[in-house]
């Protein structure tokens, strides 16, 4: 569900949840890494500005240094004002209990978040990985207890597949357990297999959609050149990544079409290929909010500007056919299209 309450900022609800969030959220991956203090603290000056509210964290990047940076802008702000969602599930020591799902890990993990961010509750905890070492009953009936205990308002997840996620949602529902509200995948023109299994997935429980790497690690931002076998210097994908790595994902055939269609809406539109990239995104069924991971306050203007118009349907399709996958059975077998005059009662 949209509305649009104070600006022009266009808010959704985040899932089943009554809780509204802006349609961009602003990641805070690249605090300390790329963007210094006062550099983050002014992107986010900047994104509250023009009516965000949603900052996704988690309490391994930059080794906590994110939730720091994040927390000193905290201080002195109307928490109710601010959607905070953070992760945790990664190493965060070299101890053998520093990582993982576990009650133990994972109530160590909200402690050091809580302290981090200066500030007595998240509103979105999500574990950031499957781990297959832990029980689901000891992890969602953490997150449960959490909940309860006032730590944590909401929870959800990142990186799960669907048969993953319906197993802890079950799990949740039979219990009578707080439920995950949202899921953060990767998901973009580029990284569409999201919608083989997750989208439908989401649409039907109504689980709000995160997605994480909307213009697929800056390939969707208008920098990269087709028959350039190395992406541009510093660029995300150049520090990342080897050369080989970077030929084999984006050196093909759809890449090339993702690019001319890119090139042929931008120009239409006299937007950026990044915010085209993102408009289309924001437009997929059951997309809540993609993740900006912006480094600069010239980069969060140009991502601010995906948001506040619509393609048109015949921009929509042509972004739609120029990105679309491959795909073998089942994902080829339309079933519920086909015909069914067979099972007509007489």
């Amino acid at each position: 569900m949209d509305r649009t309450l104070g600006g022009s900022t266009k808010l959704r609800t985040l899932g089943r949840t009554g809780v509204l969030v802006s349609e961009l959220c602003l990641g805070t991956m690249t605090f300390h890494w790329k963007a210094d203090e006062a550099t983050s603290h002014r992107m986010l000056d900047r994104f509250f500005d023009a009516g965000g509210n949603f900052v996704d964290t988690a309490n391994v990047y930059s080794e906590g240094k994110s939730e720091e940076i994040l927390g000193r802008w905290l201080v002195g702000r109307d928490r109710a004002d601010v959607a905070l969602a953070t992760k945790a599930r990664f190493r965060t020591g070299d101890g053998p209990n520093r990582v993982g799902l576990s009650r133990k890990h994972l109530l160590r993990a909200v402690q050091d978040s809580l302290r981090r961010l200066q500030t007595d509750h998240i509103d979105l905890l999500q574990v950031h990985a499957w781990d297959p070492l832990t029980p689901l009953e000891e992890t969602f009936g953490t997150l449960h207890r959490l909940v309860e205990d006032g730590a944590v308002r909401y929870i959800g997840v990142s990186n799960y597949r669907a048969w993953q996620f319906e197993r802890a949602l079950q799990l949740c529902r039979a219990r009578g357990w707080n439920e995950p509200v949202s899921l953060q995948p990767q998901y973009s023109l580029h990284a569409r297999a999201t919608e083989f299994e997750l989208v439908p997935m989401c649409v039907a429980e109504r689980i709000a959609i995160l997605p994480w790497s909307p213009l697929a690690g800056g390939f969707l931002s208008g920098k990269y050149v087709q028959g350039v076998r190395s992406p541009p210097p510093g660029t995300r994908i150049a520090e990342a990544q080897d050369v080989e790595f970077y030929a084999r994902r984006f050196e093909n055939a759809r890449s090339a079409r993702i690019i001319a269609a890119l090139d042929d809406v931008a120009r239409a539109t006299g937007r950026t290929h990044a915010q085209v990239a993102l408009n289309w995104l924001l437009g997929r069924p059951g997309v809540t909010a993609p993740i900006l991971g912006v480094r600069s306050l010239e980069q969060l203007e140009e991502n601010l500007g995906g948001s506040g118009w619509a393609l048109t349907a015949d921009q929509d399709a042509a972004l739609t056919r120029a990105s679309e996958l491959d795909v073998t059975y089942p994902y080829d077998l339309r079933a519920e299209e086909q015909q069914t005059s067979d099972r007509k009662l007489p």
